[in-house]
């Protein structure tokens, strides 16, 4: 008969099965990684911030995705870069860390689908309602379309994870890389179908919205392209418009990824690491492909850079001198 320990609140990681090869290029890789996407998304923030020009809601309304970058990898990569190098038997984590870990997972995949959704609202607006744009799109409008995003996303994951933390336990192994909801309830030796009934639903609505709303507002966008014969607004709907449905598209397909992976227990490993990469490949691509696309935001970290450079070169040649 199979020990069971109940309720115990000291659990343990499966982490990434990682050779002794591979095991510090592999921590570097996550490491620097985890770098830089602190380092471009908190560049971002405090740069719409502290630049008056850039409060726009445009560029309001964007700074979701990096604060969710920033949240998201700040709870999952170093404790998985901790894990990495410590042996199996030792990745141990606490319940409430463990609760925590899973909350913030869920939040920061939430939040990604429903900030972009209404990113896509706001091109929207701009492009096919123009002269009403400063009308609509004012501070109340970015204000609540900020706490629609973040609210919404936080009621569906407390329900979530809510219907979970009222299982009892009898197993400590989490079957993942980090801590998430279905490794949680998988812990309970009780009957699961409410939450796999939930997490469905829970899937199914946070999909269909998301993808309908970017193929509506995208529709509609076209159909106004198509009929105007307005340059201007159709270059300025492409530039924009494309750099916002490549970082949907590239958040859509690693979830996807994921979600289908979770179907195939034989590619359990690659699973794992495509749960990581969820995390890690927007926070890396977003500052990038919104920042080269930003003619502003280039602006402002092509003079800041410069600022930053001539402040370091005249502090060395001073120490020199």
């Amino acid at each position: 008969m199979e020990n069971y320990t109940y309720n115990s609140l000291t659990l343990r990681l499966e982490g990434l099965k990682v050779t002794d090869d591979f095991m510090y290029p592999v921590f570097f890789f996550f490491f620097f990684s985890y770098l830089f996407i602190m380092f471009t998304n908190v560049g971002i923030v405090a740069l719409v911030y502290t630049k008056e020009t850039l409060h726009q809601p445009m560029y309001l309304l964007f700074c979701n995705l990096p604060l969710n970058d920033i949240v998201g990898n700040s709870i999952m990569v170093p404790r998985l870069l901790s894990d990495i190098l410590l042996p199996p038997s030792q990745r141990l984590i606490s319940y409430y860390e463990c609760v925590v870990q899973a909350f913030t997972t869920h939040m920061f995949g939430t939040t990604s689908h429903t900030a972009l959704m209404v990113m896509a609202f706001d091109r929207y607006v701009a492009i096919c309602n123009p002269l009403h744009y400063s009308t609509i799109m004012n501070n109340k409008m970015v204000i609540k379309l900020t706490a629609s995003a973040w609210g919404s996303a936080f009621i569906l994951v407390a329900i979530l994870l809510g219907l979970t933390l009222r299982l009892n336990r009898c197993r400590t192994l989490i079957l993942n890389p980090y801590c998430d909801n279905v490794s949680l309830f998988k812990l309970s030796c009780e009957n699961v179908f409410i939450n796999n009934i939930y997490g469905l639903t829970f899937s199914v609505v946070l999909f269909t919205a998301s993808i309908g709303s970017v193929v509506l507002t995208y529709g509609k966008i076209t159909i106004v392209c198509l009929t105007s014969k307005n340059k201007s607004l159709n270059g300025k709907a492409l530039k924009t418009c494309s750099t916002h449905l490549f970082a949907y598209l590239i958040m859509l397909l690693c979830g996807m990824l994921v979600i289908a992976l979770h179907r195939f227990s034989q590619y359990s490993d690659h699973r794992k690491l495509a749960a990581i990469l969820f995390h890690i490949i927007p926070g890396v691509l977003n500052p990038i492909i919104y920042g080269v696309q930003s003619a502003e935001i280039r602006q402002k970290t092509h003079k800041y850079c410069s600022v930053m450079s001539s402040i370091f070169t005249n502090n060395i040649l001073q120490c020199i001198d």
